[in-house]
């Protein structure tokens, strides 16, 4: 039995270590691709391993191509996302979970309702509706949305306090504190771990957004770095080693940020649960 459950155990993580590795080529040859000098790119067989390593391939993609004004744009464009949506979200999940009104599982329906629809169901009637307040090539569809909450940040923190004991409310309500006041210092850092998962999952969202920076932006002085990744291949005339050098650069903090933020955001998604 416990032979069996051995060989098991290794055949499985033998399947995932050879999925793993196989995960790992696409990165480890953009990474090649970006330290390789213009015109070796595909010479075969490729190497791994340059030789030499061609880092100024870096700095003309980060000052000649500008990748360093799309990165702060994006950074812009992220914190404020980052911001609005773990606020907004927080604040909207505890009104439906904690508080009794008319119409609250109507309203809840409604909100998970809007999850089943695809983005390309409601992007022209929400162009027009920008274009009709004047805010094409701004910033303001990008970022008011996620002050407004969102369907499935609402929800995953909705789940998440309904885990949590509805006593300390009604502890707390006893004690003279306000709804407020029960919100911000009993309540939001319970939920610490279901408010980091949902940090994630937005950085990552908005960072990697390429489709509404193409529909609002005109002003390249304004592009995030996907959409001056994509236009990327135009400007340095199909160099793929500037290419490549542009994708390392707009991966990479959705790397570090998971790296360092996986302990929080694995603990988040197995505290949320499934309690309705």
């Amino acid at each position: 039995m416990n032979n069996a459950y051995t060989s098991l155990k290794v055949a499985a993580y033998a399947i995932l270590g050879i999925g793993s590795v196989l995960m790992l080529v696409p990165f480890l040859y953009m990474l090649s691709t970006s330290l390789t000098a213009a015109g070796s790119e595909l010479t075969l067989p490729p190497k791994l391993i340059p030789d030499p390593f061609v880092w100024k391939n870096y700095r003309q993609v980060w000052i000649e191509v500008n990748f360093l004004q799309y990165t702060m744009n994006s950074i812009f464009v992220t914190i404020m996302d980052l911001i609005g949506t773990v606020a907004s979200c927080a604040i909207v999940a505890y009104g439906l979970a904690f508080f009794q009104f008319r119409g609250r599982n109507l309203i809840f329906l409604a909100m998970l309702g809007t999850m089943m629809l695809p983005s390309q169901i409601t992007m022209i009637p929400t162009y027009f509706i920008w274009k009709s307040l004047g805010a094409l090539d701004t910033y303001y569809p990008l970022i008011v949305r996620s002050f407004l909450g969102g369907a499935f940040g609402i929800f995953l923190l909705h789940q998440f306090y309904k885990t949590l004991p509805k006593e300390l409310y009604d502890a707390a309500w006893v004690d003279g504190a306000n709804p407020w006041k029960i919100f911000y210092k009993i309540y939001l850092p319970l939920a610490k771990p279901a408010l980091s998962a949902l940090a994630v999952f937005t950085f990552i969202s908005a960072w990697n957004n390429t489709l509404e920076p193409l529909i609002y932006l005109q002003n390249k002085q304004m592009f995030t770095l996907p959409l001056g990744l994509l236009f990327l291949k135009n400007e340095v005339q199909n160099r793929m080693t500037l290419i490549m050098a542009g994708a390392v650069i707009t991966i990479v903090p959705v790397l570090v940020v998971f790296l360092f933020a996986q302990k929080y955001f694995v603990q988040g998604i197995a505290s949320t649960g499934l309690k309705g």
